[in-house]
């Protein structure tokens, strides 16, 4: 996979303009979805869910990295897309699961929570974590995918 969606507000500005920089010169093919100025007043959301829309567009061919200051609303909001996966991380362990167990295409971080040196090891790990592809996993995943299918339009 070598495309990588991102998106950021002003509470991580610094992190995901670090992030592009460091997936640049990773090989990967970064897709920048703002904030592209820094802005106190932000929102996150709409950045959050263009990144995340995109990535669901793409049909797994790519992952996705949203960022804020605690990460939790950045994952809500990517949350929002059908189809898509976002899971907030906070050490290396849950950053593998996410994509190892949960499939996970989207990641949430808070840039407020680590040290930059931190983050980025958080988005490494889960770049490079592939998907297990147990039944088990896939199961469960199904049962998302098929309530989300029923209940969302």
């Amino acid at each position: 996979m070598t495309k990588v969606h991102i998106a950021g507000d002003h509470a991580a500005f610094e992190l995901r303009e670090a992030l592009i920089k460091h997936l640049g010169e990773r090989g990967y093919e970064v897709v920048d979805h703002g904030a592209y100025v820094y802005d106190a007043l932000d929102a996150y959301p709409p950045m959050c869910i263009e990144c995340a829309e995109a990535v669901v567009a793409d049909g797994g061919a790519s992952l996705g990295v949203v960022l804020g200051g605690s990460g939790n609303g950045e994952q809500m909001a990517a949350n929002l897309v059908k189809g898509c996966r976002a899971a907030l991380v906070w050490n290396e362990s849950t950053a593998q699961l996410a994509r190892q167990h949960n499939d996970a295409n989207v990641v949430s971080i808070g840039a407020r929570q680590h040290s930059l040196e931190e983050a980025i090891r958080l988005v490494d790990v889960f770049l490079e974590t592939p998907f297990s592809g147990d039944e088990r996993h896939l199961e469960r995943i199904r049962m998302m995918a098929d309530y989300e299918a029923a209940h969302h339009a």
